[in-house]
């Protein structure tokens, strides 16, 4: 008789409650800004590219936009928590992917488990970053494409197969890899029925190709030469991140936080028979492996599918005691770094202390009548505000920060401006300059703040009252 394969409701539940705890602690990171800010303005019928800038691919401001218009002043609370969603849907589409592949409902449920304690998959689900996302379009497309390995393909899910993978290279580019990887392997193996897979794909591409063609040169730049060039520039100064030795520690380091190393040792030997998951997890690990340096969150391509064939190895053969001895010892290094971070953060740069802060911030702009063009380095903040930053100012540090990367002219038809610029902006002032987010509690750098800060005391902003012991804010 066949198993159920109803999903596990209760421990998805309480994986929900887990990561829900996450993402109300987990320390303010200035990672943050670009996405909310994204999610903001196309919330207001802003494009990315055409109307501000953006360093990625463009699906998930367009996805959660209609998150941001509903959630209000809620923005940076809502996009968190969906977030934290998807990792729940992470974990429970591969465990499904697993009971697909022909996996006992305990061995898969392990499998899930043991990737929900990797610290690569809770730093990512913890923020409001860009990595949930195509991570649960990338494992929910493993169940079709378990199931296709099986014979069980269909047309239509095919064709999901295709608007799952494009949808998930449209939300970041690494995941390109893994889609191309799969498509390939479609191409020699006809039962997942590559051109309905591709009929999948022509919508997303669609999307992707009108966003390229709304602002060619700003896509082109966000989402391919920004990414290739700017960490070069960076980190010219700690050449050892850019090193081959530095990414290959980075990335064991990164792998031991938890039982993603492990999990390749235990599934190793398949890798030298490779069929479509193991191709896929080497696609992801290709695309970690590519940009540099290396960092945890690029590795999450490579989780999903690896732990449907850990679950696999274990159905195979039921791991020895030594063996569980050693997963508990890595579930412990996975969960210690977001545990350490929660409690020696006290709070203080938690996501409700960001709120509080933030809620004064939106309290001085609204005495000062001030509803959009703010510029700040730390947009997120605006989250939870009645305002919206200027378009300028939409990546937050990160182009900020960068040095003749764009010619002056370039730059200002993208809506960028960049430190080294800042009197650009004079042609157009923006109404309000918000200061105080980047520093060392939201993994910044508060030389940029106060360059910042700087213009807009020369250029006379006046100070005004602002209920904050961190945040600074000028108006024009």
């Amino acid at each position: 008789m066949t198993e159920p394969m109803a999903l596990p409701w209760r421990w998805l539940a309480a994986a929900l409650m887990v990561f829900v705890a996450l993402a109300l602690l987990h320390p303010i990171d200035h990672d943050e800004s670009q996405y909310v800010a994204a999610a903001m303005l196309s919330a207001h019928g802003d494009l990315p590219y055409r109307d501000y800038p953006y360093l990625q691919t463009p699906l998930q401001p367009l996805l959660f936009a209609p998150i941001a218009w509903a959630a209000g002043w809620h923005a940076w609370l809502a996009l968190r928590l969906t977030n934290a969603l998807l990792g729940v849907c992470i974990l429970g589409c591969v465990w499904r992917a697993a009971r697909e592949a022909g996996v006992g409902a305990g061995a898969a449920l392990a499998a899930a488990a043991l990737l929900g304690a990797c610290d690569i998959l809770l730093f990512s689900i913890s923020t409001a970053r860009n990595d949930a996302l195509p991570a649960a379009l990338l494992a929910a497309a493993l169940i079709p494409i378990v199931r296709a390995q099986r014979g069980g393909a269909t047309r239509a899910a095919a064709v999901l197969v295709g608007v799952l993978l494009a949808a998930a290279a449209a939300a970041k580019l690494s995941y390109a890899f893994p889609a191309a990887a799969y498509g390939g392997y479609a191409l020699f193996d006809r039962r997942h029925q590559p051109l309905s897979v591709v009929l999948g794909a022509v919508p997303v591409v669609g999307l992707v190709a009108w966003s390229w063609a709304l602002a060619p040169d700003a896509f082109v730049f966000g989402t391919i030469t920004f990414p290739a060039v700017a960490p070069a520039e960076f980190y010219a100064d700690r050449p050892w991140k850019l090193s081959l030795l530095g990414k290959a520690v980075d990335t064991l380091k990164f792998l031991a936080l938890g039982p993603a190393l492990l999990a390749l040792v235990v599934i190793r030997r398949r890798l030298w028979r490779p069929g479509v998951l193991e191709l896929v997890l080497v696609a992801g690990l290709v695309a970690a492996l590519l940009p540099l340096p290396t960092w945890r969150q690029y590795l999450l391509p490579a989780l999903p599918p690896l732990f449907v064939l850990l679950a696999l190895e274990w159905q195979r053969a039921r791991p020895a005691r030594w063996m569980r001895a050693l997963v508990a010892v890595t579930l412990g290094a996975g969960l210690a770094p977001t545990l350490i971070t929660a409690i020696q953060s006290r709070g203080a740069t938690s996501l409700p202390a960001a709120l509080s802060e933030a809620r004064a911030i939106g309290a001085a702009l609204d005495r000062a009548g001030v509803r959009d063009g703010v510029a700040t380095l730390s947009p997120q903040f605006l989250g939870a505000t009645h305002a919206l930053p200027d378009r300028r100012f939409a990546t937050g540090p990160f182009y900020f920060r960068s040095h003749a990367l764009l010619p002056a002219d370039r730059e200002a038809a993208m809506h960028l401006v960049s430190a080294d610029r800042l009197a650009a902006v004079d042609r157009s002032p923006p109404a309000t300059v918000l200061v105080g987010g980047e520093g060392g509690w939201s993994s910044g750098d508060v030389a940029l703040d106060a360059r910042l800060e700087e213009w807009a005391r020369t250029r006379q902003y006046r100070a005004v009252p602002l209920d904050s012991a961190r945040f600074r804010l000028y108006i024009r």
